[in-house]
């Protein structure tokens, strides 16, 4: 308990330091760092659908078809992407990881819980012992496609520091610039150490409950600590274009969830019935040569007779019309 007490000190000791030299706040970044000058965005080898953007797609888009690796890369190759953000599921799914029990909403039984909690055991115990061989292999499956897995997305804050270890070398066997998670002060905190020890960045996704400051924490812990700005939770949220935030933080995004919201935490819209401004950032990443990922999400409620893989073409439609007007 002494120990946890310690570190708990330490961290609280290093946020006040932050604090009084006014960093936390601020615009500072990172002492002579910028990932894009230390060649953390090279880019995809394969010719992009939309010119002057790194257009890609999250695979969690596809999540009301069929949703296996193959199943997956399908649907990107059919849509010409050559770039993705894995969801961590189907990626562990193909590796052979243990199959979960159903999600269930509301509270749980004690059954249930244990049903859960043993679960949770039996993938700790996978986790921290299966070959890197099969998400090599994955890799090797989506690259002779021409499809590139520049992030993968895995639960790190709800990990061991095993499988933590774990989640890294999946990153590295994918080939990934980075793994995004959701974004917390806590999160920041506990994996800060992490992305320093595995020189590998860690993309934060915001929802709504954020503001333009939420990331100057992060950006000051760890040099390989980046956003995963979600442009359309963040207008809902705040009222506020996600340009200038852009604009501070470009040199730190590992990518953008692209998806259109309207103001005071409403809807997801199809793409150019919200308030997102998604024509003018597809714009400002053209003109300044942005070479982060702009991640497609789908969220907004598919139409009758249509399907996720037609929707996402409408905004691609969408992102090719705004970069070419």
């Amino acid at each position: 308990m002494k120990h946890d007490t310690d570190d708990m000190t330490k961290k609280i000791k290093r946020r006040d330091f932050l604090l009084k030299t006014g960093v936390i706040g601020g615009i500072a970044l990172a002492p002579g760092f910028s990932p894009v000058a230390n060649g953390f965005w090279s880019g995809t080898t394969n010719k992009p659908i939309v010119k002057g953007i790194n257009l890609g797609v999250i695979t969690y888009s596809f999540r009301s078809m069929p949703g296996t690796v193959e199943d997956l890369l399908g649907y990107v190759s059919e849509l010409g992407l050559t770039t993705v953000e894995l969801m961590g599921g189907p990626a562990e799914e193909y590796a052979g990881a243990p199959t979960g029990p159903a999600k269930r909403w509301g509270n749980l039984t004690d059954a249930e819980k244990k049903e859960l909690q043993d679960y949770h055991s039996e993938m700790k115990k996978w986790r921290t012992s299966v070959s890197m061989e099969p998400f090599k292999e994955l890799r090797r499956k989506y690259n002779a496609n021409g499809v590139n897995i520049e992030i993968i997305k895995l639960p790190l804050y709800n990990m061991s520091p095993e499988e933590i270890d774990y989640a890294f070398q999946v990153a590295r066997a994918v080939g990934a610039k980075g793994i995004t998670l959701e974004r917390s002060d806590q999160a920041i905190d506990k994996l800060s150490p992490y992305a320093d020890k595995y020189r590998t960045l860690i993309g934060y996704h915001n929802h709504a409950k954020v503001n333009f400051n939420s990331w100057d924490m992060a950006v000051q812990l760890s040099k390989y600590n980046a956003l995963n700005l979600d442009v359309g939770h963040y207008v809902a949220g705040t009222n506020q274009s996600p340009i200038p935030l852009i604009e501070k933080y470009h040199d730190r995004i590992l990518n953008l969830h692209l998806k259109d919201r309207k103001m005071n935490e409403g809807d997801n819209m199809p793409w150019g019935e919200g308030d997102t401004p998604l024509k003018e950032i597809l714009q400002l990443m053209r003109d300044n040569k942005y070479r982060f990922m702009g991640t497609i999400e789908l969220e907004y409620p598919i139409p009758d007779g249509s399907n996720a893989v037609k929707e996402v073409k409408r905004c691609i439609e969408f992102c090719q019309n705004a970069v070419e007007s």
